[in-house]
């Protein structure tokens, strides 16, 4: 079994599904993310790691989609 850590992190810029998934699979591919789940209507992911990731990596890596953190 894992530890689970649980984080969410808003997101502006998301304007539909396609921007979602570019999220949410762009989120699952870093190691440590077991969990995504990417919501348009409230302009969040919230994540399960299974350890610490540095959350700078986090947040650059939905920058470089063109998105913003909030």
């Amino acid at each position: 079994m894992f530890k689970r850590i649980k984080k969410e992190i808003y997101i502006e810029g998301m304007h539909c599904e396609g921007c979602v998934k570019r999220v949410k699979n762009a989120l699952l591919s870093i190691p440590g993310i077991k969990e995504c789940d990417v919501s348009l209507e409230d302009k969040k992911a919230t994540l399960v790691l299974s350890k610490n990731v540095d959350e700078k990596f986090i947040l650059d890596k939905i920058e470089s989609l063109g998105f913003q953190i909030k």
